[in-house]
C-alpha cells in the first residue's frame, strides 16, 4: 500500500471514530493521572523510529533493517498525524469562532498555517544544501539509483 493511502485512510478512520468517541478521546485517553495524547505519542514515535534508523545508518550496523524502520516510523507519523493532529484542530477551529467572525478567522488561521508550510517547504533546499553529507557530490539519479537498490 502507497504512503498516499495512509492520510486518506487514517483520516476516515479519524472522522468515523470523531463521530463515535469525541474528540477528546481522540486525541487523549486518562491513565490514571496522566494524559497521553494519542495522536502526538504516535507522531513522536513515528519521528524516533525515523530518527534511530539513521542513527544506525551511522553506526554501520543493521543494513537491512534501516529501510524497514524508516518506512515504519514514516507510516507510524502519518497515519498517527492524520488521525488526530490532522484533522481535529480544523474541526475544532471552525467551531470555536462566533458566526460573525467565523469566515475572516477561519481564513486567517489558514493563511497562518499554510504560510508556515511555505516557509517550512522553502527552507528545505537551504537546510539540505547546510547538511548534505548523506548526499554530498551525488546527483539526484544517483540518490534515486542507491534508494531503488535498497528496495530490490
Amino acid at each position: 500500500m502507497g504512503s498516499i493511502h495512509i492520510p486518506i485512510l487514517m483520516t476516515t478512520l479519524g472522522v468515523l471514530l470523531i463521530d463515535k468517541c469525541g474528540r477528546r478521546p481522540l486525541l487523549m485517553v486518562r491513565a490514571e493521572q496522566n494524559s497521553i495524547y494519542i495522536s502526538a505519542t504516535g507522531a513522536c514515535l513515528g519521528c524516533v523510529l525515523t530518527g534511530f534508523s539513521f542513527f544506525l545508518q551511522d553506526l554501520q550496523s543493521g543494513k537491512e533493517l534501516i529501510p524497514i524502520l524508516v518506512l515504519i516510523g514514516v507510516l507510524v507519523y502519518l497515519g498517527s498525524f492524520e488521525l488526530g493532529m490532522g484533522g481535529i484542530p480544523w474541526i475544532i477551529m471552525s467551531e470555536i469562532f462566533p458566526i460573525n467572525i467565523k469566515g475572516l478567522a477561519g481564513s486567517l488561521v489558514t493563511l497562518v498555517s499554510w504560510t508556515g508550510s511555505w516557509v517550512v517547504s522553502y527552507t528545505f533546499n537551504y537546510l539540505f544544501e547546510w547538511s548534505s553529507a548523506e548526499t554530498k557530490g551525488r546527483t539526484l539519479e544517483e540518490i534515486q539509483a542507491s534508494f531503488t537498490h535498497i528496495q530490490q
